[in-house]
């Protein structure tokens, strides 16, 4: 399972990969750069779509259009074309999104990044364009997840070096009874990004600890992929049978200290596929 380069890309912070079906194209972030990448397996290409004060996370909207959960809370549709704001979290005013993924029902968990003086948050963006508070004082939010039977929620915590799960309400949209399922404590690094497979298994990438870390659903250690850079930050699966990783890294501003390639985006072949990815659906004036 060793990583091929896909796109070799020089981002400060590499994140949020997502597969889009509808385009059988990848997207990802370089989040304080603003910069939104595309990649197209079927002719090997890749570009930079868009450029942004700062994009932390994006979903696909249900008409096949992207979320950017961007700075001082504000979430903006693009269409391809045209930009809009279609809502904005008044208590991230001074901060940005992070890591962000959409429920079965179209909501969407959005975290956002500790400040000076207040540590980050968990939200939940609802359909109609309202931010409810899930989980408070979460010292940088990050990967988020979903079980393959929809009954238990992810939600990673870098400075915590902890990966909680909780009980998933898909009706309400509530989470519930959180536990840590993997410590890091003892490790190298922090978990950064993750994604689930068809398995159930999670996938979890470890920032400034070189690899992409496999958990079975009870946190027990599967598998360990090596990178040849220090921050490895997220992944998803992708390609027409969702049987590749995908997998982000950061510190291409500083490649001397971070790995020649920091900031690249890679690929491998685990042996197992991924499901697809669930759709936004926020629509403030539906």
């Amino acid at each position: 399972m060793a990583p091929e380069l896909v796109a070799d890309y020089p981002a400060k912070t590499g994140e949020g990969p997502i597969w889009h079906t509808d385009h059988a194209q990848l997207y990802w972030t370089d989040i304080p750069n603003g910069i939104l990448y595309q990649y197209n397996p079927v002719t090997d290409s890749h570009a930079v779509l868009l450029e942004r004060d700062t994009i932390g996370g994006t979903t696909v909207q249900a008409d096949g259009s992207l979320l950017l959960f961007g700075a001082g809370g504000v979430v903006e549709r693009w269409n391809g074309t045209d930009v809009e704001t279609i809502a904005t979290l008044k208590e991230a005013a001074a901060t940005r999104f992070n890591d962000v993924i959409a429920d079965p029902a179209g909501r969407v968990f959005c975290g956002t990044m500790p400040m000076d003086d207040e540590l980050g948050a968990l939200y939940r963006l609802d359909c109609d364009g309202t931010f409810t508070r899930v989980v408070d004082d979460a010292d940088i939010p990050n990967g988020m997840g979903f079980s393959p039977d929809r009954e238990t929620f992810y939600f990673t915590v870098s400075e915590e070096n902890s990966i909680y799960a909780y009980d998933y309400d898909a009706d309400s949209g509530g989470i519930s009874n959180q536990r840590v399922l993997v410590s890091t404590a003892d490790e190298a690094g922090v978990p950064d990004g993750l994604t689930v497979d068809a398995s159930g298994d999670l996938w979890s990438a470890r920032w400034d600890g070189r690899a992409l870390v496999r958990y079975t659903p009870t946190g027990k250690e599967r598998d360990r992929v090596e990178f040849p850079v220090e921050k490895v930050s997220s992944a998803t699966f992708g390609g027409p049978s969702l049987d590749q990783l995908y997998v982000t890294t950061a510190g291409g501003d500083n490649r001397l200290a971070e790995g020649a390639l920091a900031g690249s985006l890679f690929r491998f072949g685990p042996g197992v596929t991924g499901t697809t990815e669930f759709r936004s659906r926020i629509d403030p004036s539906a």
